[in-house]
């Protein structure tokens, strides 16, 4: 628990080995932005082994599986962080996905981006749209939380083949 004190400006951390100074917390908030920026950055880039780099080798990640959507399953580690990126290139169409972002907000190594993102789904030339919250944890300069929120629903009607008439 983070508990700020004084006209100073200063924070001591609850259940700690003592007293945190302010310019330390606004060193680690500044090393999580720098890296979900250039997160962000890679992405546009669309190299799944360069945004995976930004990884640690295990990864707590989540996104509201379905089925119908091949780029979304469990990935654990590093190198199944690279297939996801690398399964959402194959199954959309390139030039066609987008995304933007709201907001950016840091709290120590915790980072939460929100916007909105959209693509067309190669197999069914289906489009989607949806808002999004993305949360990131960022330890030691690498990315060991992935935690998306975003209307999988939208998704999967895109990903879904229409019914034969």
């Amino acid at each position: 628990m983070l508990n700020r004190t004084g006209a100073s400006g200063s924070s001591t951390v609850s259940g700690g080995s003592g007293p945190v100074g302010r310019s330390g917390e606004e060193a680690g908030e500044a090393a999580t932005r720098q890296t979900v920026r250039e997160f962000l950055r890679r992405v546009t880039e669309r190299d799944p082994d360069r945004i995976a780099a930004l990884y640690a080798e295990e990864v707590d990640w989540m996104v509201a599986e379905n089925p119908a959507v091949p780029w979304i399953k469990p990935r654990p580690t590093r190198a199944d962080v690279a297939g996801h990126w690398a399964d959402l290139a194959a199954h959309t169409v390139n030039g066609e996905g987008w995304a933007t972002v709201g907001a950016i907000v840091v709290d120590g190594p915790e980072a939460v981006v929100t916007g909105e993102l959209g693509g067309t789904v190669a197999a069914t030339g289906k489009t989607f749209r949806s808002p999004f919250a993305l949360r990131l944890t960022v330890e030691n300069g690498l990315i060991t939380r992935h935690h998306v929120y975003e209307d999988s629903l939208a998704v999967a009607a895109a990903c879904t083949p229409d019914a034969a008439a």
